[in-house]
């Protein structure tokens, strides 16, 4: 493969526009290589005989709040009214339950964020920390 010359004189020198495909062939070898040595190591299995139980399955209940917000700023948690200002003392006592439950906040559309920030703010502070929020899937247009 000839690169041109270092002449200076009269001759035309043609630039080679070919691409060198040598690296991308080692390249390409070296993969094969690496992938014909790895691919025996991941279907390698170890055969071991399980042992057979008779337990009934653990059942783990998802444990949440659910936490209502009328359009009018009152509050339900499970169905029973809460005030704004005892929601902190009220859900202190969740707080120290194991797993921690999750709490559903369900604001109506027309809730003030201003509230709902309040809301999420004295859930914090109570020491909740599973935070989630409730809404209704979107109807596919016709």
């Amino acid at each position: 493969m000839s690169f041109g010359s270092f002449d200076r004189g009269g001759s035309q020198s043609h630039t080679n526009a070919e691409i060198n495909m040598v690296p991308l062939i080692d390249v390409m070898l070296v993969l094969l290589v690496i992938f014909l040595i790895t691919a025996p190591l991941l279907t390698h299995s170890i055969s071991v005989q399980l042992p057979q139980a008779s337990a009934q399955p653990v059942e783990n209940e998802k444990k949440y709040l659910d936490l209502a917000i009328t359009p009018e700023g009152l509050l339900y948690l499970d169905n029973e009214e809460v005030a704004l200002e005892d929601l902190t003392t009220t859900l202190q006592p969740f707080a120290q339950d194991t797993p921690q439950p999750e709490v559903r906040i369900r604001a109506d559309q027309e809730t003030r964020y201003e509230l709902l920030a309040q809301v999420m703010s004295r859930t914090k502070a109570s020491g909740l920390t599973r935070l989630g929020f409730v809404t209704r899937p979107d109807t596919p247009a016709p």
